[in-house]
Order: C-alpha cells, then sequence, then structure tokens
C-alpha cells in the first residue's frame, strides 16, 4: 500500500511538470511564430526603407545633373555677351589697321600685333570667323544690299565679319550679295 500511495504521489508530481513542460512548448510555439511574424514586418520595413534611399540617391544625382547643366549653359551664357562686347573691339582695330592703309608705322605694326592677339584669345575660347568664301548662307550671313559684280547667291563685299561661339552664331556676317 505504501508503493502505490508513492506510486500516486510521483505520478501527482509528474503531472505538473508535464503541464509545465506542455505549456512551455505552447510559449515557445506562440514565441516562434510571433518571432517569425516579426522578421516579416521587419524584412517589409527593411525593403520600403531600401527603396526610399535607392530614390533619394537617384533623385540626388540627377539634381547634380540639372545643376551642372544649367551651370555650362550658364557659362555659355556669359562667354556669349562677353565675346559679343570683344567683337566691337576686333572691329575697331580691324578699321583702325585699314586707315593706316600701306604706311606701316609701329604704331600700326602694335595695332595689328594687339588684333592677333585678341583674336586669338578669342579662338582658344571658340570664338571663329564665319565662313564668307563659300557663297552665302543665310544662316551665318546678313545681305543689306545687292553687290553688281558678284554672281548670284554669291557674296560680293564683307561689310562687317561675323563670328560663331562653339559653332553658334554670335553675329552674322553682314554682306552685299549678287542678284
Amino acid at each position: 500500500m505504501a508503493t502505490d500511495q508513492n506510486q500516486e504521489a510521483q505520478d501527482l508530481q509528474q503531472e505538473p511538470a508535464e503541464q509545465q513542460t506542455q505549456a512551455e512548448n505552447e510559449q515557445a510555439e506562440v514565441s516562434v511564430e510571433d518571432l517569425q511574424e516579426q522578421i516579416k514586418t521587419l524584412a517589409e520595413s527593411l525593403k520600403l526603407e531600401k527603396a526610399r534611399t535607392a530614390n533619394a540617391v537617384y533623385e540626388a544625382q540627377k539634381s547634380v545633373e540639372r545643376i551642372q547643366r544649367e551651370s555650362e549653359k550658364h557659362k555659355d551664357t556669359v562667354l556669349e555677351k562677353f565675346s559679343k562686347e570683344l567683337l566691337d573691339t576686333v572691329d575697331n582695330l580691324e578699321r583702325a589697321i585699314a586707315a593706316v592703309g600701306e604706311d606701316k608705322s609701329a604704331l600700326s605694326e602694335g595695332v595689328e600685333l594687339t588684333l592677333k592677339s585678341l583674336l586669338t584669345t578669342l579662338e582658344k575660347f571658340g570664338v571663329v570667323v564665319v565662313d564668307t568664301a563659300n557663297g552665302f548662307n543665310a544662316d551665318l550671313h546678313q545681305a543689306v544690299g545687292i553687290a553688281p559684280e558678284a554672281k548670284a547667291n554669291e557674296i560680293g563685299t564683307v561689310l562687317q565679319k561675323g563670328y560663331t561661339l562653339k559653332g553658334r552664331l554670335l553675329r552674322p556676317a553682314m554682306v552685299l550679295v549678287g542678284a
């Protein structure tokens, strides 16, 4: 009988231990499910943040490119304005050389060297004289009159040289054209 009581006491002690183990297993299962749900939520959140970061990097790169384009455009505009102002000086130096004619002096040679230096500097920055030898081109030349000695669509006389800046027309050449 004592053995039966000992056995019942042991069974009673094992029951709460089994219940406790079963409760712990349920908590572990619930905890694993909760953890998996948290992992899934965090993974989705990470994807969203990565997408936002990639978008921000893309926008920043586009902004840098846009600012660089605007900067280049601004530089070109400033260079164009500055070059146009210098063309008046080129014209005046050419008139001074033409006024001297064949009488060469130290002063006229100095004016010629100044003109040559100025034209070289302008060429370094892309300012080039418009070609007038290959006939009339309405995109590059401005016809201001008729030259009776010239053939049709050919330039007879150049009244004022034209210039381009990096391929864009800065000032058209003023010419007399044959009829």
